[in-house]
C-alpha cells in the first residue's frame, strides 16, 4: 500500500468523515461547526457549515446507507443531522451525560450509534419511532475514566471499549424491539444490555483507538506506553499479542484487511502492521516517509537503542525485538494524527485507500 496525499486541509481537524459516494467530507476545524467540503472541477468547495452545538465537536460520523451525519460534543449532547433538499435539518439526542462527549461511531447497521463520554459512561442511541425521537440507553459503572474511542461488531450487537483507565472492555448492545433475533450472532443475542463480555488488562497507560478486523475475529487497540494490542476470539478464547514499538505512541487504529492494520498517532506517519501465515503481528513500515539526512547525535542513538531493549519484549505475546535506527518525522502531517478513516464504498471488505486528519 502506497502513501499518496492527494488533498489536504491547512486546518486543525479534530475529527472528519465521509458521505456514502465518497463525494463529500465533513469535519470540525477545532471548534463547535462542522464543515461539509465537496470536490468540484478540481478543488475542494465547502457547501455546508453546520452550526448547533455550544461547544467543541469531538466526534462525527456519516452513515453510509442512511445518509445520517452524527456528531457529539462537548457540550455534553448530539445532533443526528438529515439532509432534506439542500439543507441539513439538526436532530437534538439527549444523551443525559454530566461530563463531555468524545467519540461517536454509527452501528454496521446504522439502527444505532454508540457514544464514549468523559462521564465514564457509553451511550448507545437509537430511534423510537413511535414517540419520534432518539432514545439513550447507558452503559454505567463500567469504567474507572473517560472513554476514549467505541467501535462496533459487525453483528451489530457487540461494542468495544477504550478507556483512560487502560482497559479495553466489550459489552453486549442488544435491545428489545430495536435488534432483530439473528442466528448468526450466536450467543451475543441471549446477552442482556450492557452486559460485560470480556475486559481486557493489557496496558497500564491510556487505550485509544479500538477497532475490530472486517470478520470481528480480531480486536485492535493501541496504548500510549507505545504498544499496541491484537486480541484473537475474544467471546470464546481470548489470546493477546503485545506490539512494542520504539516511536511515539498511537491514537488511532484502522483494519485495511484481515491480516493488515494502519495505526497514526504523534509520529506524524502512519505505520503499517501486518500479521504473517501463523497469525503473528508486526511493524513493517511508515507509509510516508522522506529521505532526510540521517542524525550524528550519538545520545539519541545510544538512548533509542537503550529504550527498544527495554519495550522490545513483552509480557503478553509476540513483539519486535529489534531496533532500527533513529527515524526522522516529516511527511503529509506535521503534528499528531488523531483521525483514521476508510475510503470505501459498501460491500468492499478491503481498504485501498484512507484518510487522516489531526492538528495543525
Amino acid at each position: 500500500m502506497a502513501a499518496v496525499a492527494v488533498h489536504q486541509f491547512a486546518q486543525c481537524i479534530t475529527c472528519h468523515a465521509w458521505s456514502p459516494d465518497r463525494t463529500m467530507v465533513a469535519f470540525c476545524p477545532n471548534n463547535n461547526e462542522v464543515h461539509i467540503y465537496k470536490f468540484i472541477k478540481d478543488r475542494w468547495e465547502k457547501l455546508h457549515v453546520l452550526y448547533k452545538h455550544d461547544q467543541i465537536i469531538s466526534g462525527i460520523d456519516w452513515s453510509m446507507r442512511s445518509n445520517k451525519i452524527v456528531t457529539v460534543s462537548h457540550d455534553r449532547n448530539s445532533y443526528v443531522w438529515n439532509q432534506e433538499a439542500s439543507e441539513w435539518v439538526p436532530t437534538l439526542v439527549i444523551l443525559r451525560l454530566n461530563r463531555a462527549a468524545l467519540c461517536v461511531q454509527w452501528s454496521p447497521k446504522e439502527n444505532k450509534f454508540a457514544v464514549g463520554s468523559g462521564a465514564k459512561t457509553v451511550c448507545v442511541c437509537y430511534y423510537e419511532q413511535e414517540n419520534n425521537w432518539w432514545v439513550s440507553k447507558l452503559i454505567r459503572k463500567k469504567h474507572n475514566s473517560s472513554v476514549t474511542g467505541v467501535a462496533w461488531h459487525p453483528n451489530n450487537i457487540l461494542l468495544a471499549t477504550t478507556s483512560t483507565d487502560g482497559k479495553c472492555r466489550v459489552f453486549s448492545t442488544f435491545i428489545k424491539g430495536v435488534d432483530p433475533r439473528d442466528s448468526s450472532a450466536g450467543s451475543s443475542n441471549e446477552l442482556k444490555f450492557g452486559e460485560q463480555i470480556a475486559q481486557l488488562d493489557l496496558s497500564f497507560t491510556w487505550a485509544f483507538g479500538v477497532k475490530w478486523s472486517p470478520s470481528g475475529n480480531t480486536l485492535a487497540y493501541a496504548g500510549h506506553n507505545s504498544m499496541i494490542y491484537f486480541i484473537e476470539d475474544v467471546e470464546s478464547s481470548p489470546s493477546a499479542q503485545t506490539i512494542a514499538f520504539r516511536d511515539l505512541p498511537l491514537r488511532d487504529v484502522l483494519f485495511v484487511s484481515e491480516r493488515m492494520l494502519i495505526g497514526v498517532g504523534f509520529d506524524c506517519n502512519p505505520l503499517v502492521f501486518a500479521a504473517d501465515e501463523t497469525g503473528l503481528w508486526s511493524s513493517v513500515k511508515f507509509l510516508d516517509e522522506k529521505k532526510t539526512a540521517q542524525s550524528s547525535s550519538k545520545y539519541g542513538s545510544q538512548f533509542s537503542e537503550a529504550f527498544g531493549k527495554l519495550y522490545g519484549q513483552s509480557k503478553h505475546g509476540a513483539s519486535n525485538d529489534t531496533v532500527e535506527p533513529s527515524r526522522p518525522r516529516g511527511g503529509a502531517h506535521e503534528n499528531c494524527i488523531t483521525c483514521i478513516v476508510p475510503l470505501r464504498k459498501g460491500g468492499e471488505t478491503v481498504v485501498k485507500r484512507f484518510s487522516t486528519s489531526g492538528r495543525s
